[in-house]
């Protein structure tokens, strides 16, 4: 590879300066003349018929410009993967079941007023007639026959189901020497980003609908409008300003449709915050998911056959979770070598929050299990756990479940051996075994823990726990994948100025600093030179997603792209020298409905971790000590972000796995404030936090890089469970591991 000069290096962010003095501009904080004010009547109660709305006396109130209800809405339906849940629920809806609501962050109606305070008392004399159905939360009793159906053509409440059928797993249990099962149950996890849903909607000069808000694609966000609104989509205007934290909360739409109704039809701006209580009800949370597994394995730790089952909780309407259903689906067999594979996987609609995007996809969800049941096999074998996963790990050229080979540029052993190591394991040198199977000797890797600390406090237990994973880098199952850039080369006999237009969104993982260091380095000048204008509708081409770990990897190809180009029409003396470039991914395929078999994803990323826990054994509280993580990032475009994406994934993975405790009972969110749902602060995370970044280049990949922001989360919550394990000889198949559950565990066992 060739000398790198920008990228590769920890260059200050670009918006670092007007973030920490508070010049950037966060949604909430736009002003314009003559500006208005929004509050939404949220529905507040989990599955009813919207039968009357009676909204005279809001509309009589002083200061009342307007109260929108489903029958304003030209198309009322809206949804990423499929339009299934309406703009605002109640009568006069020009969709079949446009007056169901299904969950209680459904909204009935909107209410502009000239201040804010005006708007909210006039929301609560609006007078809905309900009429309350039977509720159900339980995804495994909705997925019963006679169950009441939530969706229309939907038996059993089923949105969908995978299947992977790889071998015989039926015929191999009698070979396998070792067999464990597992139940395993995952919880909701809240995003609690810090900047609650908000944005300002108005008629720019051009006369277009123009909604400045925070979100994950720009011009995914402009079609879900334009498709609710009717309206031609070069009237529709996308722009985000500064994004306070969104980890997949902000993938589908809250705020911003309504904003762009109530702008449209009143034709002046109108401003909308959420509440935190608003937020917590309003948006989609983490899958919680119910899975069953059985994992076999010979006495030499081989893996023979592994089986699992996913009951996904859908929620109300599907946001994105047949998508994160398939991530999961992967993940759940974790990234092993295993010959016979039998995995089914539902998602089930319920009177829930819906589930959708959030940091890992599915990953953590899946590869929990999966590390579980590796936990316990190596238990079981009396194998060390890193061993047991050095015997069975991916490498170049292995078939996935799938049953088709993972893409070139596999490093999970090297990321794996390097996190062991750190951590303290050790491995011996190597030795020779006789193995019967294949009448040959083989070397044994002979992986051995490091020795247990002690304590000299009776009332603390130390353990160490480990685990492993593998991400997508990019969009999945066939999904179209592709992102744009363009650049504008400004000078005269040398570039004075790149500009950079690129819609990708930087959600606070500094992705514009990248793509600003990715375009000094194709173009061959200063970062200095190189300015960005991001996240428009107007300006910038489709990008996808800021998901998937896929913004940088995509991003930068289609800046080397658009900088090829633009550097070649400066060559040939164009000024200014403009170009742009879309980057198409290669080519995905989506599960075949019987046996699974499919080109999943083009790359992935591995991880591993190793983590020390003390838990104390009077209280029930577990304190995260150190962390140890590997992860191999291909290049790291800017070191010093990559380590704040490793730390940031694993504090919010630490409130996953301890603290946060999001309580939703018969549909009703029980902890809906920061006060009762407990994220991590400053004195809760780690003592320690070693972040071993690797550069094994991928080879489709920018520069090498692939995406890193979600693969610390993956191994987190076994690694901890096998440290807890480790400290107290108690294995927990759910978290979060919170006092009470594990104190409760503690006097079981005594």
């Amino acid at each position: 590879m060739p000398q790198l000069n920008t990228v590769g290096q920890s260059v200050a962010r670009i918006d670092a300066m007007a973030k920490v003095t508070g010049e950037a501009k966060y949604p909430g904080d736009l002003v314009m003349p003559n500006m208005a004010y929004m509050k939404i009547l949220f529905a507040r109660r989990p599955h009813a018929i919207v039968k009357a709305i009676d909204t005279s006396r809001a509309e009589q109130m002083p200061g009342v410009i307007g109260v929108f209800t489903a029958k304003d809405v030209p198309n009322n339906e809206y949804g990423l993967i499929m339009p299934d849940q309406p703009v605002l629920v109640g009568p006069g809806s020009n969709k079949a079941w446009g007056d169901h609501v299904r969950f209680i962050g459904d909204q009935v109606a909107l209410i502009v007023a000239e201040t804010e305070k005006q708007a909210e008392h006039a929301r609560d004399l609006i007078v809905v007639d309900y009429e309350d159905l039977p509720v159900i939360t339980d995804p495994r009793e909705a997925l019963k026959d006679g169950a009441i159906q939530l969706q229309p053509d939907k038996p059993n409440n089923i949105l969908q189901h995978f299947r992977i059928r790889k071998g015989d797993v039926d015929s191999v249990w009698d070979k396998c020497d070792v067999i464990v099962e597992g139940e395993y149950h995952t919880p909701f996890q809240e995003h609690a980003f810090l900047q609650p849903e908000a944005g300002l909607a108005y008629i720019d000069e051009q006369g277009r609908v123009t909604v400045q808000v925070a979100g994950q694609w720009t011009h995914e966000d402009q079609e879900q409008i334009e498709h609710a609104l009717k309206l031609p989509r070069d009237q529709i205007c996308v722009i985000y300003p500064a994004i306070g934290g969104a980890f997949g909360g902000r993938e589908d739409m809250s705020v911003q449709i309504v904003l762009a109704l109530a702008a449209w039809k009143l034709q002046r701006p109108v401003k909308i915050v959420w509440s935190r209580e608003e937020s917590s009800i309003g948006h989609h949370k983490r899958h919680p998911m119910h899975l069953k597994a059985r994992w076999g394995a010979r006495s030499d730790g081989k893996l023979l056959a592994a089986e699992v089952e996913v009951i996904s909780d859908a929620g109300a309407y599907a946001y994105t979770s047949t998508k994160v259903q398939g991530n999961c689906t992967l993940c759940c067999t974790g990234p092993y070598d295993i010959p016979n594979v039998k995995v089914d996987t539902y998602s089930i609609f319920t009177n829930n929050i819906p589930g959708g995007a959030f940091r890992g996809f599915g990953g953590p969800q899946g590869e929990f299990e999966a590390e579980m049941q590796m936990h316990r096999l190596a238990e079981k074998l009396g194998m060390d756990p890193v061993e047991l996963r050095a015997r069975n790990v991916l490498r170049e050229g292995s078939i996935l479940s799938v049953g088709t080979p993972i893409p070139k540029g596999v490093s999970m052993t090297q990321v794996m051996e390097k996190c062991a190591i750190e951590a303290g394991w050790r491995k011996s040198p190597a030795k020779v075994e006789f193995t019967e199977s294949s009448q040959e000797l083989k070397p044994s890797q002979g992986w051995q823990r490091p020795p247990k600390d002690s304590s000299t406090d009776p009332t603390k237990r130390y353990g160490l726990g480990f685990a492993i994973g593998y991400k997508n880098v990019g969009f999945s199952f066939g999904a179209p994948e592709q992102s744009t850039a363009r650049i504008e080369l400004r000078g005269t006999a040398e570039i004075e100025e790149a500009i950079l237009y690129h819609a990708g969104a930087d959600c606070g993982q500094g992705a514009h600093s990248a793509m600003a260091q990715m375009a000094a380095e194709a173009l061959g000048v200063p970062f200095e030179k190189v300015r960005v204008i991001a996240s428009d509708t107007t300006t910038s081409g489709n990008s996808g997603s800021a998901s998937a770990s896929r913004l940088t990897f995509m991003s930068g190809n289609s800046i080397r792209g658009a900088a090829e180009l633009a550097l070649k029409k400066w060559q040939d003396e164009e000024r200014p020298a403009i170009a742009e470039y879309s980057w198409k991914a290669p080519r995905t395929t989506p599960y075949d409905p019987e046996t699974g078999k499919s080109e999943p994803n083009f790359a992935y990323g591995y991880v591993a971790e190793a983590v020390e826990v003390e838990v104390d054994v009077e209280t029930g509280h577990v304190r995260v000590v150190r962390v140890w993580c590997a992860d191999d990032v291909g290049q790291a475009i800017n070191p010093a972000q990559v380590r704040g994406q490793i730390e940031g994934a694993i504090v919010q993975v630490q409130g996953y796995a301890i603290t946060e405790n999001f309580q939703v009972k018969e549909g009703y969110v029980l902890t809906p404030y920061l006060s009762n749902y407990l994220i991590p602060t400053v004195f809760d995370i780690p003592q320690e936090v070693h972040s071993l970044i690797l550069e094994y280049p991928d080879p489709i990949g920018p520069f090498g890089a692939r995406g890193m922001g979600e693969m610390p989360y993956l191994p987190f919550v076994p690694a901890v469970c096998a440290a807890v394990k480790d400290a107290t000889g108690i294995w927990f198949n759910e978290f979060p591991l919170t006092p009470d559950r594990v104190l409760k565990a503690l006097k079981n066992k005594a």
